[in-house]
């Protein structure tokens, strides 16, 4: 793509977000809407169309190499991510569930789910590429120290019986015999066939002809079986029932040259990013050399000038304005000396009348008092009548001025001889004047407060004085204030040591974890296409895979990746992935610290078991942790089987004490500030196992992740077999091996392809396809995960905080609409009218 590819789609999402952002902003306020469903339709319809820009966005700033725009760029994405999490939080909190069906609306609108599926932004990983090779370096040559200790016990764990081995031996030494005799009776058998037929065929000849056109026929029909084959493929590609075959180099393909294309352009970015650092200083210093003294003079003729103005109206001088103000920058901004005059007298007159208003607001207040206790029940019945309003936003506002910039600078600019798309000095010259301008100020400033004591000291040096004292006593005053706020620190537990020093001692421990390479969109699942159909149907529907996905990146990775998100979203500390085995809990574990390029801590108990003993050990434990996990941010902290740290009863044979953090852990989360990027991350296979308050007040959101469905596995084994090697052809039926495996999962679907899928029999497959029913034998070895465990999975979620809260809002929709509370109102004022008539009679 070039360069005016991605500007116009710069302009294109730039004309969606204007659209958007004048329903956001209003002239006038909106009024409240009643209806939750139509509450709902409007923010899933917003919800939508900034992640539309936001998909625009991202791929323009991936692949823009000019470095002004692409800081106009960054600044506006930040603030979609925000708008978009910000709006996410409301949908939770108006349908009390953290998954929501958006079918209806994409048909409304005509997108497709892959048009709303939300970017993970590249410059998460891209941008920290250099730290993050000096960290797997470190981490790397930290466990290069204790590998062979762990190898060692690696191999003892995994050494074989003596038993075992001698029956591996004895099967590969039959089959080895068999295979050998087998070969020689062939090779018998060939040759006796071959002496019966020379003994029948004797010295007779066919005829040329004959023989001829028996060759003819046996070729033409081959060759005729042969085109008809190929047609019939071509079909069933063309009519979409058959997959396109692979091509047999990949370097020509068109993806492939994309993908060069964009690392290309990612390497110019860099190139043109450095060009601009360095022009930055260049620009900055002959700004400096040519118009400094220029701008010096002028401000301090100025400031003079003020000095001047304020004597000859007040009769003194004034003072000059602190540096925390601004300083001469301030007195610029500062009324005109007659306007100071006009202030003065004010506040004498204010004087006499003060004591006046102070028994008027006496009065006030006690009528204000009375005439709310009057109104407090008509304040709550309006309040309930009020519905539901849009909270405010923390990034609408930097969109807003994102998008102003955008249009004063570059809507309009031409740079049609910027065909290399490098920075522009005339922008740099712009703000390195104000830059410069403001380090002269603070020059100028030194200067002329020196003048201005002079002048001081010369009219009235005993005035000049106090206030000196009185200045003093202010700057003191500060101090202490910052003394209080320093009280409230925690402990340092570590003072005398390096980052780097606690980094290596947790590495040592086992508590920080290499964690595996595992991209978001390994995570393979269909979406949901009924969702909403069964919700207003009244049956709840279990999320797809793709729901998953979805959640993981808006509670997970979207917070982690950015700063400047995680600081104004709305915060979350903390999620729990809970599901049967197999469903992919850890994979989305590796996958939020992949895609953020985040450390991984593992606290799960039986990591930890055994080290960091004792009460002080375990604080020692929680403060490396976190102030390790604070240094070195975005950090991922991961409990497995977080259910066991909430049980209620724990056997006593269970030599890991699972209840060790149930106290500590959820002190430290309260910690946690909007600066900080750290996320706690629990997988569990038992969730109702736990007790519920405990275990929802340590998780914030809970993802629940269920068995794949029918579409779901469909795409699963299409993506594993071409995954792990194999190839797709007609004897292999996609179908009906997603029809026969319902109820198994991810994990289990990878296991039974691993099994089959062995080296030897890929090298096979040229000869002897890959068939469905290979795969029904491993299958068959595996326990499926029954509806029953599914159903209390979902009983379980239905008992958490939000699943009770859903209930509630569920009936009363129902009792509003068969007749609800607006009809029971009605009758029964009837009701009372007709007895009433009767008493009378």
């Amino acid at each position: 793509m070039s360069h005016s590819y991605y500007n116009k789609q710069w302009g294109e999402a730039q004309a969606a977000l204007v659209d958007i952002l004048q329903q956001e902003l209003p002239p006038e306020p909106a009024k409240p809407e009643r209806d939750r469903l139509a509450a709902f339709q409007l923010l899933a319809t917003m919800y939508i169309k900034y992640i539309q820009i936001f998909r625009k966005m991202e791929q323009s700033y991936d692949q823009v190499v000019h470095p002004q725009k692409r800081r106009v760029l960054r600044y506006v994405l930040d603030g979609l991510m925000g708008r978009i999490l910000e709006l996410k939080h409301e949908m939770v909190n108006l349908e009390y569930s953290e998954y929501h069906y958006f079918d209806d609306v994409l048909s409304d609108l005509k997108l497709t789910p892959n048009d709303v599926e939300i970017p993970i932004p590249k410059y998460f990983i891209n941008e920290r590429t250099k730290s993050l090779k000096e960290r797997e370096k470190l981490l790397g040559q930290i466990l290069a120290k204790i590998g062979p200790q762990d190898q060692d016990k690696e191999t003892e764990e995994l050494r074989m019986p003596l038993e075992e081995a001698m029956r591996l031996i004895q099967v590969h030494e039959r089959a080895r015999q068999g295979r050998l005799r087998a070969k020689f009776m062939r090779e018998i058998r060939q040759q006796e066939e071959r002496e019966r037929n020379a003994s029948k065929q004797g010295q007779s000849t066919l005829d040329p002809e004959v023989a001829v056109l028996r060759i003819q026929k046996i070729w033409k029909g081959f060759a005729q079986r042969r085109r008809t084959k190929r047609e019939r493929d071509e079909e069933m590609m063309f009519i979409g029932m058959a997959p396109p075959p692979l091509p047999a180099s990949t370097k020509n393909l068109p993806q492939s040259l994309a993908f060069k294309t964009e690392e290309q352009r990612r390497k110019v970015q860099d190139q043109h990013e450095q060009e601009f650092q360095q022009s930055l200083v260049t620009i900055k210093d002959k700004i400096r050399d040519t118009e400094g003294q220029d701008m010096k003079e002028t401000m301090m003729d100025q400031i003079r000038q003020w000095f001047i103005e304020c004597r000859d109206a007040t009769g003194k001088f004034p003072d000059y304005p602190d540096e925390d103000d601004g300083g001469s920058a301030a007195i610029f901004r500062q009324k005109d000396p007659a306007e100071l005059e006009r202030e003065m007298k004010e506040k004498d007159d204010d004087k006499g009348k003060g004591k006046k208003d102070k028994k008027k607001d006496k009065k006030d207040k006690k009528k204000d008092k009375k005439g709310k206790k009057g109104k407090k029940g008509k304040g709550d019945d309006e309040e309930e009548e009020e519905g539901w309003k849009m909270a405010a936003s923390n990034f609408v506002g930097a969109v807003n001025e994102g998008s102003d910039s955008y249009k004063a600078v570059w809507q309009t600019r031409d740079e049609s001889e910027n065909f290399s798309q490098k920075h522009d000095s005339e922008l740099i010259k712009e703000d390195k004047r104000k830059e410069v301008e403001e380090e002269i100020r603070t020059q100028v400033d030194e200067l002329m407060r020196t003048e201005l004591k002079n002048l001081k000291s010369a009219v009235d040096r005993d005035k000049g004085k106090k206030k000196g004292k009185k200045s003093g006593k202010k700057k003191k005053k500060k101090k202490k204030s910052g003394k209080k706020g320093k009280k409230k620190k925690e402990k340092d537990l570590t003072p005398d040591r390096t980052i780097e020093d606690l980094y290596e001692e947790l590495v040592t421990q086992g508590i920080i974890v290499r964690s595996p390479v595992t991209t978001l969109q390994d995570y393979t699942g269909e979406y949901s296409y009924l969702g909403t159909t069964l919700r207003q149907a009244n049956i709840e529907p279990m999320p797809s895979l793709s729901d998953v996905r979805r959640l993981v990146t808006e509670f997970g990775i979207l917070h982690l990746g950015s700063s400047a998100v995680h600081e104004k979203a709305p915060l979350t500390k903390s999620i729990v992935l809970a599901g049967p085995r197999g469903t992919g809990k850890k994979m989305l574990v590796h996958s939020i610290c992949t895609e953020t390029g985040a450390n991984l801590f593992d606290l799960s108990a039986t990591n930890i078991a055994g080290k960091y003993p004792g009460k002080d050990g375990l604080k020692m434990l929680m403060h490396l942790v976190f102030k390790v996990g604070r240094a070195l941010q975005p950090s991922v902290i991961f409990v497995g089987d977080c259910e066991r740290m909430f049980k209620k009863k724990v056997p006593k044979t269970d030599p890991t004490d699972p209840k060790r953090l149930k106290k500590e852990l959820p002190k430290a989360l309260k910690n946690i500030k909007g600066e900080d990027r750290l996320l706690l991350v629990g997988t569990s296979r038992c969730p109702f196992d736990a007790e519920m308050k405990p275990f929802v007040g340590c998780y914030q959101r809970i993802i629940l992740i269920p068995r794949p469905d029918y579409a779901s596995r469909h795409l699963l084994w299409r993506h594993l077999i071409t995954k792990f090697g194999g190839t797709l052809s007609n004897l292999i039926d996609i179908s009906s091996l997603s029809k026969v495996t319902d109820g198994y999962t991810p994990g289990h679907m990878v296991t039974a392809i691993q099994q089959v899928l062995t080296e030897r029999r890929i090298q096979q497959l040229s000869k002897k396809p890959l068939q469905s029913v290979e795969f029904i034998a491993p299958l068959a070895r595996i326990d499926p995960i029954y509806k029953e465990e599914e159903e209390s999975f979902k009983g379980w979620y239905s008992k958490t905080p939000l699943g009770k809260k859903r209930a509630k809002a569920a009936q009363a929709d129902e009792d509003d609409g068969g007749g609800g509370k607006g009809g029971k109102g009605k009758k029964g004022k009837k009701g009372k009218k007709g007895k009433k008539g009767k008493k009378k009679k």
